[in-house]
């Protein structure tokens, strides 16, 4: 069981699922996909700090984003 903190601060119990690792991205297998036990995912990925890619998505404070290759998308459906 992990906690994810939300921008809220509040905390909530998640269990999760590894689905996919990128094999292509040896030694730390990142990107990564999670299913969560509440019909959500975590993706591990690349930092996105570009502020002009930031500013024009309106990312608000407490939240981030990261980038995926197009390869690791047909893992989201051994999710369901």
């Amino acid at each position: 069981m992990r906690n994810i903190v939300h921008s809220s601060g509040q905390e909530d119990p998640v269990r999760i699922k590894l689905i996919a690792a990128d094999p292509e991205s040896a030694p730390t297998n990142s990107p990564t996909l999670y299913k969560t036990d509440r019909g959500s995912w975590i993706v591990q990925g690349w930092v996105v700090t570009d502020p002009e890619v930031l500013a024009e998505m309106g990312i608000p404070v407490g939240e981030t984003c990261v980038e995926i290759p197009d390869r690791m998308v047909p893992f989201f459906a051994e999710g369901d």
